[in-house]
């Protein structure tokens, strides 16, 4: 009697997008996840455990231990004396855990991340290495001479190996490992170009064996795509500790670090830091930057507070009105959102029944280089607009928080006693709210506040403390 085999089935050929790991069902010229050209290659995959394949157990390396017998001292945070880093991260860096730190090229990663190694260098009791797959020894210690991080366990490499950076892992026993970028070193016998889908997995997947293993703080660089997107596979976030991004506009001082994922604290909070020529500090107080000091009171101005994260940022809202156009009048923004500016000139054209903006054109900006997008910002903008269009300044004392929806009305926002208290910390003595939003009791002690329905008693009552303030 003759027996039959199957032959093993053979590994099937798969495609997979260089850039963004999507694996399409065949080649394509274009990768239909990201839009990539030329970025799907072939590549052999077996399959993984087939059906009826059994996994063995096998004796663990350390037994399950009752929760209240471990220690939690291994994972308690060591900071790393740069301020609003240690706010964002949740007290410092753990040892073992791996944070992404992603941002655009030239905002000042590197200068940021030299500053941290320098200070745990001189501060944590071990050494701290710097990697850099982009540039020479000499170029960052050009860099680091004009931070004044010259310290004597501070160390530097040029590497783009995985082997040999786990070689100067073995060297130094730093206590703090900077590796910029995770997209310029190659793992030796995985497929790929550095930077790919498969060696940026790779480097990271044995990045974070060795920092778990050897209790090493590990922050890797990561670059981002053209919309702000960490790049690279989507798995880096998860295989990583705590993601951080890293904001600012080139044109001004202001950078934001701004937490995505934190494993060790909360994942909401936001760093202030100011570029200067001798490199970056921490802004402990940043609302100064976002504020105007005039003389007299300027129509088309009015100051709000922003929440970034989990700080409140009293800004100014400035806006223009042009003369009258034919055709379509420009809306043009900055720091602001396009759409909500649009939707708020509508509600005030349509609701208040004073202003005409259909046919004129509208200038919209923030002070400072910061960007709001949360709709609690609506009703500063909508009184910069209507105060420009006027020609009615508003008291400099008055602040306005809200939300205004279609029908005119003004909708409750988040966190609006953190907000008032921050505004009259910096002086201000009147603010508009929400109904309902009022501080009970006593409320903010030097401070009066008023809820309004809609945009039109918020205009009655802006107009009103314009003329106390003005008959002052």
């Amino acid at each position: 009697m003759t027996t039959s085999r199957t032959a093993p089935k053979a590994a099937r050929p798969a495609f997979v997008c260089d850039a963004c790991g999507h694996q399409p069902p065949k080649w394509l010229g274009r990768c239909p996840e990201c839009g990539e050209w030329g970025s799907v290659i072939e590549s052999t995959v077996s399959s993984p455990l087939g059906a009826g394949r059994v996994v063995s157990s096998r004796m663990p390396a350390e037994p399950a231990r009752p929760i209240a017998t471990i220690s939690a001292a291994p994972a308690k945070a060591v900071p790393t004396n740069v301020s609003e880093l240690d706010r964002v991260l949740g007290g410092g860096l753990v040892p073992g855990a791996v944070v992404l730190l992603a941002g655009e090229p030239g905002v000042g990663k590197s200068t940021l991340l030299l500053d941290v190694a320098q200070q745990w260098a001189a501060g944590a009791g071990s050494p701290s290495l710097v990697v850099s797959g982009e540039e020479s020894v000499s170029q960052v210690r050009l860099r680091a001479e004009r931070l004044g991080a010259l310290h004597e366990r501070l160390f530097l490499a040029s590497e783009s190996d995985l082997g040999a950076v786990l070689g100067h892992l073995d060297a130094v026993r730093p206590g703090l490992l900077v590796l910029d970028s995770v997209q310029t070193i190659s793992a030796p016998g995985t497929e790929g170009v550095p930077g790919g889908v498969t060696q940026v997995r790779a480097v990271t997947t044995a990045l974070v064996g060795v920092a778990k293993e050897r209790g090493i703080a590990t922050v890797l660089v990561g670059h981002v795509t053209k919309d702000g997107q960490v790049a690279g596979p989507r798995v880096l976030e998860h295989l990583v500790d705590v993601v951080l991004h890293f904001e600012g506009d080139k044109h001004s001082s202001l950078r934001l670090v701004r937490g995505v994922k934190n494993r060790y604290g909360a994942a909401d909070e936001v760093g202030c830091f100011e570029m200067h020529e001798g490199g970056i500090a921490s802004l402990a107080d940043p609302s100064g930057l976002f504020l105007t000091r005039y003389h007299e009171p300027v129509p088309g101005t009015c100051v709000t507070v922003a929440m970034e994260g989990r700080r409140a940022l009293v800004t100014e809202v400035q806006a223009l009105i042009g003369a009258e156009v034919q055709g379509s009048p420009r809306r043009t923004v900055s720091g602001l959102d396009s759409a909500r500016l649009a939707m708020v000139l509508a509600v005030l054209e349509r609701r208040t029944k004073q202003l005409k903006l259909y046919n004129r054109e509208v200038f919209a900006a923030t002070v400072g280089g910061i960007r709001l997008v949360e709709p609690s910002a609506d009703l500063a903008m909508a009184l910069a607009v209507a105060s420009g269009g006027l020609d009615l300044a508003m008291a400099p004392h008055l602040v306005a928080i809200g939300e205004v929806g279609l029908t005119g009305e003004i909708r409750r926002v988040g966190a609006v006693g953190r907000r008032l208290a921050e505004a009259a910390r910096l002086g201000f003595r009147e603010a508009l709210v929400p109904p309902g939003c009022a501080p009970e009791g006593t409320g903010i002690k030097g401070m009066r506040v008023t809820e309004v329905a809609d945009l039109r008693s918020a205009l009655q009552t802006a107009a009103r403390a314009s003329a106390e303030h003005g008959g002052q």
